[in-house]
């Protein structure tokens, strides 16, 4: 009579609706054991319930200005947003004088065109060198990963004369170059880093039996490593588009001009020299938001596994 051998890994017995957690031999491994405790603490009660509470102040001031974005002039400037439940008056004019006054959707656009190429020349970089820094071993390697990592601590503020007066030289001053290039600057430390730590964590066999099928480094790059870097590329991506579209600071400094001025600057003279149709920022947020909330809700999946990326050793 011949045995079955006991296989290394068996899976424990779950309750329904319960995912079954692996465990190693008679014990627990320590991904197991770590997986279970973090069951554990997330799902408790407590969680829960700090999680909903935290939910409700977050959303509270929002739902404010969304009903404020449909109120009249008058009621905004004489009572509080929550006057609603017995004034239940709503109009859609700040929207209209937002988007026709204001001229939002000339500034909607330029908002579009400054932000997608700030984040795929970053992107794009920023693949080559963290590929560089992880697979390739060249002299001073170290150091010089070092040195980029240490360039998320300077203050872009400090940056921004130099750069301006080197715009000015190049004949750049008032184009979209100079805004592309100066979010490009500004992302490249933290894309290089937040890549370099997702190539770390795929396994070497991987390349190396990719090698010995007599790939090169092109290949190596474009047809293994890139499809799996889909979650850390996406994650960055949602960053970087969230930063920029938000961005007053560089906008200011850098696109002072009609032709390139972003959302932002548009809602910052929304409210008028003296402040006399401040009522019409709400209605020009609501505006702003619709775009970073459609690109954040619809990739956050790879937003949360790219940002863990490098950060937990199995």
């Amino acid at each position: 009579m011949t045995t079955t051998p006991t296989p290394p890994q068996s899976v424990a017995a779950a309750q329904p609706g319960e995912v079954p957690v692996p465990t190693v031999g008679k014990g627990e491994g320590p991904m197991a054991r770590r997986a279970r405790m973090a069951k554990k603490r997330l799902s408790s009660p407590w969680a829960s319930g700090i999680a909903i509470i935290l939910a409700v102040l977050w959303t509270i001031p929002t739902f404010g200005l969304f009903v404020t974005s449909f109120r009249p002039s008058e009621d905004i400037r004489a009572n509080g947003w929550w006057n609603v439940v017995t004034n239940p008056d709503f109009t859609l004019d700040n929207y209209q004088a937002a988007l026709g006054d204001g001229n939002m959707i000339e500034y909607f656009v330029n908002s579009v065109a400054i932000t997608l190429p700030a984040v795929f020349i970053p992107i794009s970089i920023a693949l080559l060198a963290a590929y560089a820094f992880a697979w390739i071993d060249f002299k001073g390697r170290d150091a010089l990963f070092v040195a980029v990592f240490a360039l998320q601590i300077v203050p872009i503020q400090i940056t921004m004369i130099p750069l301006l007066s080197q715009y000015v030289d190049w004949g750049l001053a008032g184009s979209f170059w100079t805004v592309w290039l100066s979010h490009s600057i500004f992302a490249l430390p933290l894309a290089i880093f937040l890549l370099h730590n997702f190539m770390k964590d795929i396994p070497p066999s991987l390349v190396e039996a990719a090698r010995v099928d007599g790939a090169g480094h092109v290949k190596i790059f474009f047809r293994v490593l890139l499809p799996i870097l889909t979650p850390a590329i996406a994650a960055f991506g949602i960053y970087q588009f969230l930063w920029v579209w938000n961005d007053l600071l560089v906008a200011l400094v850098f696109a002072p001009g009609t032709q390139v001025r972003p959302l932002t600057v548009a809602i910052a003279e929304l409210a008028g020299t003296r402040g006399q149709t401040w009522h019409l920022l709400s209605a020009g947020a609501f505006i702003m938001m619709i775009v970073p909330v459609i690109v954040f809700l619809s990739l956050q999946r790879y937003f949360v596994r790219g940002m863990l990326a490098g950060s937990v050793k199995g």
